[in-house]
């Protein structure tokens, strides 16, 4: 129960007290739950970015949906997929996996070889779409993860991915912008929503049962 409850707590905060800041201990439990997010075959094909810096969040506002969020959360988590598979790629992922694991580098070779023919028969889009959709895993953890933590959040798509990643320079590390995630703490005189019933469909609508 404490997860539902946690998650019956949380709401997508729309005004944040820029006084009050996430401690490090905090973001730490949240960014290893993003870590720890299963992804297809193991590759982990995103990475998170932490922006704390203000003037850089001040930079990221153009083409914000919620400019004053992004200004005065304490921190904009940056979930960005990888722009293309490659075999290099793939291979160092699994030649970490079995130095971790201490077998001999090359174990998994008959499954890699598999999906670097699967991904070879793609496009660099096909490619984007598919580790773009591994970061909504990650961001789902992050976001039940400060629940319970009981630090505020705002997952947002609307954004220009085209800002941040220029002024994040994810171009030059091969990565895209998908998600961010706004924390911090609810300015509740000013996030309307959070005085507000938490509304979602109800559970017979739902749930469909074959």
């Amino acid at each position: 129960m404490p997860l539902l409850e946690d998650l019956n707590w949380r709401h997508a905060v729309k005004a944040y007290d820029p006084a009050k800041k996430v401690s490090e201990e905090d973001l730490s439990k949240i960014l290893e739950a993003a870590r720890l997010a299963p992804t297809s075959s193991g590759l982990q094909p995103f990475r998170v970015i932490v922006v704390e810096n203000q003037q850089l969040k001040e930079n990221m506002v153009k083409g914000a949906l919620n400019p004053e969020v992004m200004r005065d959360c304490s921190h904009v988590l940056v979930f960005a997929a990888w722009d293309s598979y490659s075999d290099e790629k793939i291979d160092k992922v699994y030649d970490h996996h079995t130095d971790v694991r201490e077998l001999p580098r090359g174990r998994f070779s008959s499954y890699t070889d598999q999906i670097k023919q699967i991904y070879g028969a793609q496009t660099p889009e096909q490619h984007f779409a598919h580790t773009a959709r591994q970061t909504y895993i990650a961001l789902g953890l992050a976001l039940a993860q400060a629940a319970e933590l009981k630090v505020d959040s705002t997952p947002a798509e609307g954004f220009s991915n085209k800002v941040v990643d220029e002024i994040l320079n994810l171009g030059e590390l091969g990565l895209k912008s998908v998600t961010l995630l706004y924390l911090g703490y609810r300015d509740t005189e000013n996030d309307w929503l959070s005085h507000m019933k938490k509304v979602r469909i109800p559970m017979e609508e739902f749930i469909i049962r074959k």
